[in-house]
């Protein structure tokens, strides 16, 4: 098939299904298209490369059960890669469209965060970092990412008492909040109550909310950007001079800037949480007092970690 633009009328017709079917594939990402005078059009390759892969049957399959009980193909569908071409798309309806399939597949909530938006969002902000996407792009999936946790974010609210509070934020110069936004999300529903700054958070503000946080159990401190690791030490200086943090509060550090143990550390940090679940399962030691003796083990940390 020669690379030529098709409608998406004339796709839907190669492919022996309605337009709508032809539609709905591209809301979920599993067909590449774009608007062109109120007009989606695909490209001839990637119509093929849909056939090819056997994406439309595998689309019309139910889930199943295996015997591991593990989900069928459908659960197992790139949901990541197509998240990532509706939200390159600036596409908010569609990026719903492929979360509300995903959920519909068997994926669990705190999966839709760590295995398909986090990963997404890396690719996209990796493909900024090589050139092969303007940075307005990248900042509109952004917030479209942003507007899915918020969609997402009442489904991890868990009922009953809290286990403590944990204050998030990112120091003054780190504008990155989309995984502070989904880290606190993940440790509302292991029990805990969660106070989260967002980004570029000043040091004063951070001891203010640690001085009013009743029951504050641990401080995480995200950083992306290499150019932040400064402004990071400086806060975690000012809370340890401020007086505020009751014994055996730690503070946590991490994020793509913290690629080793050793960074964290050096930082003034307790602790390097390598990804959300190692910050959560840090949260829930016995012993915190005790821990501080053992700070975890980092491994190089990646966007789509969650706590970066």
């Amino acid at each position: 098939m020669a690379d030529v633009d098709l409608t998406l009328q004339q796709a839907a017709s190669l492919l022996g299904v309605h337009y709508m079917t032809a539609y709905r594939y591209v809301r979920l990402g599993q067909l590449p298209a774009y608007k062109q005078g109120g007009t989606w059009h695909v490209v001839a390759s990637d119509l093929e490369a849909l056939r090819t892969r056997g994406s439309v049957a595998a689309n019309h399959q139910p889930a199943t059960s295996s015997l591991d009980g593990t989900k069928s193909a459908r659960r197992r569908a790139p949901w990541a890669a197509r998240l990532e071409v509706r939200l390159a798309a600036g596409d908010a309806r569609g990026s719903w469209s492929v979360i509300e399939a995903a959920l519909a597949a068997g994926a669990e909530v705190d999966e839709v965060y760590l295995e398909i938006i986090a990963p997404a969002m890396d690719s996209i902000g990796r493909r900024w970092e090589c050139g092969d996407l303007d940075v307005g792009y990248e900042h509109r999936a952004t917030g479209i990412a942003l507007r899915l946790v918020g969609r997402l974010g009442p489904r991890f609210v868990r009922r009953g008492r809290t286990r403590g509070a944990v204050v998030l934020g990112a120091p003054v110069g780190e504008h990155h909040s989309l995984p502070l936004a989904m880290l606190a999300d993940l440790v509302r529903q292991d029990g805990w109550d969660v106070s989260d700054l967002g980004a570029d958070v000043p040091e004063a503000s951070f001891v203010h909310a640690v001085a009013s946080t009743p029951d504050l159990v641990a401080v995480g401190i995200s950083v992306i950007n290499q150019l932040s690791l400064a402004a990071a030490a400086s806060s975690l200086a000012a809370l340890r001079a401020s007086g505020v943090l009751a014994p055996g509060v730690p503070l946590v550090v991490g994020g793509r800037a913290v690629h080793d143990e050793a960074v964290g550390l050096a930082l003034g940090a307790d602790f390097v949480a390598a990804d959300a679940r190692s910050f959560v399962a840090l949260l829930g030691r016995p012993s915190r007092p005790a821990a501080l003796a053992e700070p975890m083990r980092a491994r190089p940390l990646a966007i789509e970690q969650t706590f970066v």
